[in-house]
């Protein structure tokens, strides 16, 4: 169950507070579009998984999904 969301510049903290409640869940939608850096620029579509995947990412830390 993923959605897609347009933004134009911001972070992937915000995103993912709007989004599930948690900044901490950034790294779930980085790691869904390919991004390392939370710092976004232009205009970029965003792939937003659903809310049981970014539960896999303990304290928002790329890489800890097993």
């Amino acid at each position: 169950n993923k959605k897609t969301i347009t933004v134009v510049g911001g972070n992937l903290f915000k995103i993912a507070q709007e989004q599930y409640g948690d900044a901490t869940q950034w790294a779930a939608i980085a790691d869904a579009n390919g991004l390392t850096d939370p710092q976004l620029s232009g205009m970029q579509t965003l792939i937003i998984p659903s809310a049981s995947m970014a539960a896999n990412y303990a304290g928002g830390i790329l890489g800890n999904v097993e």
